[in-house]
């Protein structure tokens, strides 16, 4: 790579749109009768009225991811291998118009929790609270477009 190229600030930019989506909802699905903002890119693009008019209600579509088990120390490189396509299909989903529910959760029960804590020795309420955060905030600084507001 040449010397005279300059390098992409992520660590700039990257952090600069996360905030700018979550200060504006911007991967939120709204519930029917709910009022968007008319600054949302959903309701720019349906108009702000578009969930309380009963047939101007959008085509909807909902991804589920497979929910991680938060019982490690964090993400490995699965976890956004298997992220990243049902993101693209979201993004493509929205692109097109469509009302799209992606939410993440955790599978924070049974025995990867369980067998953690064992190795840890610590309760695993509180591992699994903590790996969970570890997790969100990993999950969050990929920019994948999750309905944060639906976290299960």
């Amino acid at each position: 790579m040449s010397s005279s190229r300059r390098q992409y600030p992520f660590h700039l930019i990257e952090p600069k749109w996360q905030k700018f989506w979550e200060s504006q909802q911007t991967f939120r699905a709204w519930n029917p009768g709910e009022k968007i903002p008319s600054r949302h890119p959903f309701a720019l693009r349906h108009g702000a009225d578009c969930m309380c008019e009963p047939g101007r209600r959008p085509r909807k579509c909902y991804i589920l991811d497979m929910f991680p088990y938060p019982s490690g120390a964090g993400l490995h490189v699965g976890h956004p291998e298997g992220y990243t396509a049902t993101d693209i299909l979201a993004r493509y989903m929205r692109a097109r118009g469509f009302h799209v529910l992606h939410p993440m959760g955790w599978d924070a029960f049974g025995l990867p929790a369980e067998q953690f804590a064992v190795k840890t020795g610590r309760h695993p309420r509180q591992t699994t609270a903590e790996n969970i955060a570890t997790f969100k905030r990993q999950i969050q600084s990929l920019g994948l477009s999750y309905d944060w507001s639906r976290e299960v």
